[in-house]
């Protein structure tokens, strides 16, 4: 979206020249309020469903009493029936037949992921949900799980048993599965949500619409790959925590679903790095924009920039050391220093001109690494001043100087944030560079 921002502006500045009207920007999907009037149905809630001819009955009225109770607006109760051998395909057609929200699809093949997929990318719902048909997850939680959806301020909201306020009764050997595989997704794939395997959640179908064909997965797996996908597109995932009791009659196997899920995790981080899922693009197109400032002194990215600066800085300090060391014994200290300095402050303004200020394309490159280089001399200065004036006062060693010239280093590493931040890559700077 950023990067197309500044040629649209030119084109419709361009069109208002000729006396042209200017296009409207459409809004990006999920950000705008859900109408509520109307036939069309607000919220389609699917539940997949596999050989579950005894509690799919009673799970659909429960439901249907609910929605009829709390929704106020249209709704869709869509069952989803997975090749079911037994008679549940017969007892989905028979509540459909007395209760007009209530529809059925039959798939030919077993998955639930298989089942979401292809109710919810045919779907006429603006809002689209699924839930287990053991109603694990009290009903309680379906409007606060829908209402951020409705009012536009999330992409996604998801049900979580282990977020704080969550009231859950089940076995010690489902719990300590279940926080183990959210360990593996925090450490692996970098999630920032809860719990990936509630089976209560819910999408935006505008932001579904983007999301789903690239999601591959067919099973359990499905809902963490969404997630995933929608995290690293900048989404917003809205949490609920749920009172949950577990179903000791649930037909889940454990071992498989969790072999099948580490696969997963193996594919979404080498289709991530071979550019098999565009990432970039997605959050182009959907991704949520920075929060404009207009508070003076306020800066809701500064902790980020500085996480993301001190990632970039050790990274450089080390390269900077290792520089150093190899070229010290050749060529002396002062000339390894300037030349350890010089590479890694290279390398370093640009990892951060994208990395840590977030700037994009080749507009102002040029200036950035020129006054790149000037904030480098002031770090040469007081890097090259340091050992200057240790070299004048004694006879160190390497140990004593690497020390000295890791302690300059790191004060030249606050000066180049605050020169970066202030200077290089101040924000009102870039809009001259941008106009094409």
């Amino acid at each position: 979206m950023n990067a197309t921002a500044p040629s649209r502006n030119g084109a419709e500045n361009g069109a208002k020249a000729a006396g042209a009207p200017a296009q409207v920007p459409q809004p990006r999907p999920g950000s705008t309020p859900v109408g509520l009037g109307g036939p069309q149905p607000v919220l389609d809630v699917v539940i997949p469903v596999y050989n579950e001819e005894t509690d799919l009955e009673p799970c659909i009225r429960r439901l249907h009493a609910h929605l009829e109770e709390h929704a106020g607006y249209a709704y869709r109760i869509t069952i989803a029936d997975n090749a079911s051998t037994d008679k549940t395909l017969h007892v989905a057609e028979t509540l459909a037949r007395e209760f007009a929200e209530v529809e059925v699809r039959h798939l030919d093949e077993k998955g639930r992921g298989r089942a979401l997929n292809a109710v919810w990318s045919t779907s006429d719902a603006q809002v689209l949900a699924y839930m287990d048909v053991d109603l694990s997850t009290d009903l309680a939680a379906l409007q606060p799980l829908v209402a951020p959806l409705l009012s536009g301020h999330s992409d996604l909201a998801i049900g979580s048993r282990l977020a704080r306020g969550a009231r859950v009764v089940r076995g010690p050997k489902r719990e300590f599965i279940s926080r183990c595989y959210n360990l593996i997704l925090k450490s692996a794939l970098a999630a920032r949500f809860s719990d990936a395997q509630c089976g209560f959640k819910a999408i935006r179908a505008d932001v579904a619409r983007r999301l789903l064909p690239h999601v591959q997965d067919t099973g359990w797996f499905f809902d963490t790959e969404l997630l995933v996908l929608a995290q690293r597109s900048g989404l917003r995932i809205h949490e609920v925590p749920v009172d949950w009791v577990d179903d000791p009659e649930s037909s889940v196997h454990i071992v498989k679903t969790a072999t099948e899920d580490l696969k997963g995790i193996v594919r979404i981080t080498r289709a991530t790095f071979t550019g098999e899922i565009p990432v970039h693009r997605l959050r182009e197109q959907l991704g949520r924009e920075p929060i404009s400032v207009t508070a003076p002194g306020v800066s809701p990215s500064l902790v980020k920039q500085l996480v993301r600066f001190a990632t970039v800085g050790v990274a450089s300090t080390a390269a900077y050391l290792l520089l150093f060391l190899l070229l010290r014994n050749g060529i002396g200290s002062q000339p390894a220093n300037f030349l350890a300095l010089f590479v890694t402050a290279v390398a370093n303004t640009a990892v951060n001109r994208r990395v840590t200020f977030g700037v994009r394309g080749r507009g102002g490159a040029g200036r950035h690494q020129f006054e790149g280089l000037i904030v480098f001399g002031l770090g040469l200065v007081l890097t090259s001043g340091s050992l200057a004036l240790l070299n004048h006062t004694t006879h160190p060693g390497l140990v004593l100087e690497t020390t000295v010239l890791v302690l300059a280093n790191l004060a030249a590493t606050v000066l180049r944030f605050l020169l970066l931040r202030g200077w290089v890559f101040n924000p009102r700077r870039r809009p001259s560079e941008e106009t094409p």
